[in-house]
């Protein structure tokens, strides 16, 4: 009963105040540009040679 009853996020942002629904859109966004910022990062670690080798090791 409860599952036919709750609505779909679809369904729920449609229902939304105009405004909300800006905020929601900028949220959205600044999410979306947060994780590619840090899946940017993570490749630019993992193509690092640097990043092979273990913390400790001396870098003479």
């Amino acid at each position: 009963l409860v599952l036919a009853t709750t609505p779909t996020p679809e369904q729920t942002y449609a229902a939304m105040a105009p405004d909300l629904r800006r905020k929601v859109d900028q949220n959205r966004a600044a999410r979306a540009a947060m994780e590619s910022e840090t899946r940017r990062q993570v490749e630019a670690q993992l193509k690092d040679p640097d990043s092979q080798k273990p913390v400790w090791a001396d870098r003479r």
